[in-house]
């Protein structure tokens, strides 16, 4: 589940998950508690956002390069950034995925298909995301 940063529990430890082209990054943290650990979602002119499940903050990742970048600031708390919205269904699908209680089976419903579907969208979003990343590691862009 998605969860927006917050400055609760004091952080134990945090260390470099993904690393990824143009400042692009997920690090993990564990809290002073021993909870954890969290993915932590970082760019450039990005709030960032934090995860409980690596994988859901790797996906955010994929949407993020799916789109060249996005701002979730001003979307409200259940919007959804334009870039997203234009960038069609199964970009908009593999987000939605990302958002606190949805999972397959929700989108699935949302979209009328069966939670198959929403994981081949899914898929195509992520090897969008690595062909975009591989091309701007080609160009220099670090």
């Amino acid at each position: 589940m998605a969860q927006s940063d917050d400055a609760s529990g004091v952080e134990r430890g945090e260390s470099s998950f993904r690393e990824y082209v143009l400042g692009v990054r997920i690090t993990e943290h564990v809290s002073a508690t021993g909870e954890g650990p969290r993915y932590r979602f970082e760019a450039p002119h990005h709030d960032g956002i934090t995860f409980d499940d690596p994988d859901l903050a790797e996906l955010y990742a994929a949407v993020y390069f799916d789109v060249n970048g996005f701002q979730e600031e001003g979307t409200g708390v259940r919007g959804v950034p334009p870039a997203i919205i234009q960038a069609g269904r199964d970009t908009l699908a593999a987000y939605l995925l990302t958002q606190p209680e949805t999972d397959v089976n929700w989108v699935a419903s949302f979209y009328g298909v069966k939670p198959s579907k929403v994981e081949r969208y899914t898929s195509w979003v992520r090897e969008r995301a690595a062909e975009i990343r591989a091309g701007a590691a080609e160009r220099g862009m670090e």
